[in-house]
């Protein structure tokens, strides 16, 4: 069990971001998993509200982080990797719809490039480490992280109102555009700032080749 007691309160934010993942997984899915309405729309009211709780938790550890100077390698490491848990579990989840006619949102070839991103971009944080350099997220990082939110904020919003019985119509096949189309950048802008990160800490890759 991790002792909290001893643990800086920014990384304490980000312990709680890390944990929400699997519950909010799981808030997502049990709805659908089981077909049942009241469930569905039980989770339409708690779903945005929760995650945008939970992503304030970002910039707390942030700002604690700075405020009590807590800025550490470990934090560097841990904060970015808990980021990328929350944002692949809502990915995972707007690949699924409580609304099996009209299907998920995400389509599943942009998850699996938009995850080689991520296990790539952890293994070249992994080998800077191993040489004592901690990688810090970058602006293109940080930009696309924000761009993640936002898809994954838009689609929930949708998912919320299909769950609590609103109908879209013949307009529910452009808000699938619109999400596959925010989908594409977020993979454009993921592999754009991991070329930035490879420009700029290749260097450690090639010490270990």
């Amino acid at each position: 069990m991790l002792d909290t007691s001893s643990v800086k309160l920014s990384n304490k934010f980000t312990v709680m971001r890390l944990c929400f993942a699997p519950f909010f997984l799981l808030m997502y899915y049990i709805p659908i998993w089981s077909g049942s309405e009241m469930l569905a729309r039980l989770s339409a009211f708690a779903m945005v509200p929760l995650l945008a709780v939970f992503e304030l938790t970002d910039f707390f550890d942030g700002y604690f982080a700075r405020k009590n100077n807590d800025v550490s390698d470990f934090g560097k490491l841990f904060d970015p990797f808990a980021d990328i848990m929350l944002n692949l579990t809502v990915f995972i989840c707007t690949m699924t719809s409580f609304d099996r006619i009209s299907g998920g949102y995400m389509p599943v070839i942009i998850f699996v490039l938009i995850l080689y991103r991520e296990l790539s971009m952890n293994f070249l944080r992994m080998i800077a480490s191993k040489q004592g350099v901690a990688i810090g997220a970058r602006k293109g990082g940080k930009f696309k992280t924000v761009f993640y939110i936002t898809s994954g904020f838009y689609v929930l919003l949708i998912e919320s109102a299909i769950r609590l019985g609103f109908g879209f119509g013949e307009y529910m096949s452009v808000l699938h555009t619109v999400a596959t189309v925010m989908f594409c950048i977020c993979l454009a802008l993921s592999y754009i700032s991991f070329f930035d990160y490879l420009r700029n800490f290749s260097s450690y890759l090639k010490k270990d080749l």
